[in-house]
């Protein structure tokens, strides 16, 4: 009979490193795109349809939370990025589009909205912006990264092996590695939107 293997906290973390590393080709390839649409949406203004859309987006989630406690704002900021980050990898099951689509929108959202910043109150409004990133955006690109690495399973000779592989090591940096980040990320940026 084997024996049964007993959760090693430190491995299990050696792992998600090592699967982290193995995905940093995909990981930077999010980074360049995302950063890539934040500039063109900070340069190019968007139509004005667009525009609209994404100004009621805004307003609507303003709306959702300006009467929350500063807990309930934390906790609002988790579920959210806790569930587009979730969707960002396992949604990249259907051949990575998923995650490549939400690169490319949350990355332009990133610009139009450092764009309005900018023209409402100069480029110092960019500075309180950036720890609101610190460790959100890691956890984002992380998962993105991991979301269109695991669509890559289609182009693997051994199909079925690899898309078991490529979901557990995704789970396992999911709950070791974004999860925490994310919570770390929700109590710092809400501190910062309670406070200001």
């Amino acid at each position: 009979m084997k024996k049964k293997t007993s959760f090693n906290l430190k491995r299990e973390y050696l792992l998600c490193w090592d699967f982290i590393k193995k995905s940093k080709g995909f990981i930077c390839s999010v980074i360049v795109l995302f950063f890539f649409f934040s500039l063109l949406g900070f340069l190019i203004p968007a139509p004005e349809f667009i525009s609209e859309k994404i100004l009621e987006i805004l307003k609507e989630l303003i709306k959702n939370t300006q009467n929350l406690s500063h807990l309930e704002l934390i906790n609002f900021i988790f579920l959210n990025n806790l569930q587009s980050s979730f969707f960002g990898i396992f949604f990249g099951i259907f051949f990575g589009i998923f995650p490549i689509f939400a690169t490319i929108l949350n990355g332009y959202l990133l610009g139009f909205v450092s764009a309005m910043s900018v023209e409402n109150g100069g480029f110092s409004t960019l500075l309180r912006l950036l720890p609101h990133g610190i460790f959100e955006l890691p956890a984002i690109f992380i998962s993105l990264g991991l979301g269109v690495k695991l669509g890559s399973f289609i182009f693997t000779k051994n199909k079925i092996k690899s898309l078991k592989e490529y979901f557990i090591n995704s789970l396992r940096v999911f709950l070791l590695v974004v999860v925490p980040l994310l919570f770390i990320a929700s109590i710092i940026e809400g501190m910062l939107i309670f406070m200001s």
